[in-house]
């Protein structure tokens, strides 16, 4: 049930954001919790001077995870391209996942300084982990222009609302076959993070949902579970719904008795 990114094999299908939790202590033992093997990092939140962001650096370092920088709160994309710029020589990785954020209102990506971001990180040599929406026409283009995932999002960033267009994420899946897909931003509870792996997804990226919620520590745990379970359940070929009742006792042998009059 492994995962490959980028040519780089993982065990966990968890990735987690690290904002907003209650203490460092808090964030540590929620990555240690979840099993990840992948946690995002915003650039603005660190700085190779600030002894503040040097602690925070060794906390992460210590989970043994492997750090995906995030260009979050960037609005053009040359901000997003200069912030990928630092991250690497930050955190010495070419990995960079890329948010280019087009509405304040909903936290919507800028799809076109998006692509046009993309494709200029990659001629530079990243490996870019794109922040999209469920649209299909703009997978493409990103994937043309050498993108090798795409993280569609399940709806606005922080709103815990799970998957608010199913559909689209299904049709996406089917387009995509063979494309790895990470459900990222929107996700509330564990089930709808198992949702999301049954309808075939390969991983789910989150963050507000474990730092924000009373005990991040349990619910990173949970998430883990969940996400276990929606995987094992896609790959075991679910039932098809039905719109009538199917019994589920044989009635072959049932016994009957016919009324005299």
């Amino acid at each position: 049930m492994s995962l490959t990114l980028y040519g780089t094999e993982f065990q966990s299908r968890l990735l987690l954001g690290t904002a907003q939790y209650p203490s460092p202590k808090i964030l540590q033992e929620s990555i240690l919790a979840s099993a990840c093997d992948i946690i995002t990092v915003s650039v603005r939140r660190e700085s190779s001077r600030e002894k503040a962001g040097q602690h925070f650096w060794r906390l992460l370092q210590e989970t043994q995870t492997h750090i995906l920088p995030n260009t979050a709160g960037c609005r053009t994309a040359k901000e997003a391209i200069t912030t990928a710029q630092m991250a690497r020589e930050l955190f010495s990785t070419d990995w960079i996942k890329l948010e280019v954020i087009g509405n304040d209102d909903n936290l919507q990506p800028n799809i076109f300084a998006l692509v046009e971001a993309a494709q200029e990180l990659i001629a530079q040599g990243f490996k870019v982990f794109p922040y999209t929406t469920d649209d299909i026409i703009v997978g493409e283009r990103l994937l043309g222009v050498g993108c090798e995932v795409l993280m569609p999002w399940g709806s606005p960033i922080g709103s815990g609302r799970g998957l608010q267009n199913p559909f689209a994420l299904e049709t996406m899946r089917a387009y995509f076959p063979d494309t790895p897909l990470i459900v990222d931003a929107g996700i509330g509870l564990p089930s709808h993070a198992a949702a999301a792996m049954q309808l075939g997804f390969d991983a789910v990226l989150l963050n507000t949902a474990i730092a924000k919620s009373g005990n991040p520590v349990n619910m990173s745990k949970a998430f883990a579970l969940a996400i276990e379970a929606g995987r094992m359940s896609f790959l075991s070929d679910p039932i098809e719904q039905r719109d009538m009742a199917a019994p589920s006792t044989p009635v072959a042998g049932t016994p009957f008795w016919l009324e005299t009059p």
